[in-house]
């Protein structure tokens, strides 16, 4: 027969695996049977953070505090829910209480300096980390959260020395390879496997270093994630090849992945590789696609993506609602024309724009790889406007013009206040100055499109 301490212990061996919903369980039968353990409401409260219900995990933490006050950990917790429940002051206080009652506390630093982070209060955050620091000068996630911060700043060699700590956090690996990770050494004819890291949108941004590598007089070949294959290789500057779902077993010299190459080479503001394009469309899809898109002189195509991976830590600041783009179909001569798959489509249902937005066959890059027909579709649009995420990196590197909204603390790619990428040249970068605030970011966006389109047709009239 299991005591409460082990049936709880057995909900965290599961909720590690994120089987939250049944992590929850365990702890609803532990709490009918003992609704007085406050370790079981603090457990309960961390397994709904975990399924985003953020509500019912606050309401968890109160309890348990309720019926033990002097709980630093559920304190904690309540702090790192209410940041998510965007109640920041809240937030902080709960992590002081925590502080106060246990001065020690690590994560309760470190989380008090996300807090900060997420509401544009940079230095507070960075204080913050550095009083976690003293406590554990080895800690990487806050050795990568440093690294983060001064990168957005443009503080670029303190930037990638800090976030070189990543690979001690634990949530990366590097693949398992026989040859040595690059040194910065010499790489004239010697072979370098260019790794992926992150997500498709990272390897979009990254993949320019393996042109670099090559016109360096190295053999490069990217290993990057299967459905890329098909939209890198039309680019033939980039090299070879390899899908990171197989095993690398052919002769090899080095390797490293495609972020760390930008740190190897002391990539900064002056630095940054920004030809363009650098990825290229199937010529073939770009042709079929015309007869879908023929040139007009009446219509000024704009497309739209607005929702990232839900699973990204920070997707909920970073993906805008639909229906800010509404407005948009206001302006006369605009198609919108949705690039969006996956998640987020579900809101078409409820667009109330003044003009439909213009939805492609859900058979999208389904047939062809990843984003292939979406590359394709980009020559034939004027513009594209978008949330931070894939699509912004997708159409930066094929060199078409786009918009980018950005939250109020953006991913350091993006850099602060600067309406512009030197990443990529074709980028304009919209950024909100409220944490939240949408509504102040496409008034601008639509001020800016009135003005593209009238500044078009009026040349056009003109000619």
């Amino acid at each position: 027969m299991e005591t409460i301490e082990q049936e709880l212990q057995r909900g965290w061996a599961i909720q590690q695996q994120r089987k939250f919903v049944d992590a929850e369980q365990i702890y609803r039968n532990v709490i009918a049977k003992a609704p007085g353990n406050f370790n079981a409401w603090c457990f309960l409260g961390i397994a709904l953070h975990d399924q985003r219900k953020y509500s019912q995990a606050h309401e968890a933490y109160q309890t348990a505090l309720r019926i033990q006050p002097r709980f630093p950990v559920a304190l904690n917790n309540m702090g790192n829910t209410l940041r998510y429940l965007q109640r920041a002051e809240e937030a902080d206080a709960c992590f002081q209480k925590a502080i106060d009652l246990k001065p020690d506390y690590l994560n309760a630093y470190k989380n008090r300096g996300t807090l900060h982070v997420w509401n544009g209060e940079l230095e507070r955050g960075l204080r913050c980390y550095e009083q976690a620091l003293q406590l554990n000068p080895t800690e990487a996630e806050l050795h990568r959260n440093l690294g983060v911060i001064y990168l957005l700043q443009g503080r670029f060699e303190e930037g990638w020395r800090e976030y070189r700590w990543r690979w001690r956090v634990g949530d990366l690996q590097r693949p398992k390879l026989s040859a040595p990770v690059w040194d910065g050494s010499d790489l004239r004819g010697k072979s370098i496997l260019l790794t992926a890291e992150q997500g498709l949108g990272d390897t979009l941004h990254f993949v320019r270093f393996a042109k670099i590598l090559r016109e360096r007089g190295a053999n490069t070949t990217v290993y990057c994630q299967p459905q890329l294959m098909a939209l890198l290789r039309n680019a033939s500057s980039l090299g070879p090849m390899f899908p990171n779902s197989l095993p690398y077993d052919r002769p090899l010299d080095t390797h490293c992945t495609l972020l760390d190459v930008a740190d190897i080479l002391q990539i900064d503001l002056h630095s940054i590789p920004n030809q363009i394009p650098y990825v290229l469309p199937a010529e073939h899809l770009v042709q079929y696609w015309a007869e879908r898109f023929p040139k007009s002189s009446s219509v000024f195509r704009v497309g739209i993506a607005w929702q990232g991976n839900p699973d990204h830590q920070a997707d909920m600041f970073r993906s805008v609602p639909l229906k800010h783009f509404e407005n948009l179909a206001s302006v006369p001569q605009v198609e919108l024309i949705s690039l969006q798959s996956g998640y987020g489509t579900e809101q078409l249902g409820d667009w109330r724009g003044p003009r439909p937005v213009t939805i492609l066959d859900q058979n999208i890059d389904k047939t062809s790889g990843a984003f292939m027909d979406t590359s394709a579709i980009m020559q034939h649009l004027d513009l594209v406007i978008t949330s931070d995420t894939s699509i912004a990196h997708l159409a930066g590197s094929l060199g078409v013009p786009t918009w980018v909204a950005l939250s109020l603390m953006p991913d350091w790619r993006w850099l602060l206040d600067r309406s512009d990428s030197p990443w990529y040249p074709t980028v304009r970068l919209f950024r909100q100055h409220k944490q939240g605030d949408w509504s102040g970011v496409f008034s601008q966006i639509l001020e800016y499109l009135v003005r593209a389109i009238t500044t078009r047709f009026q040349c056009k009239s003109v000619d």
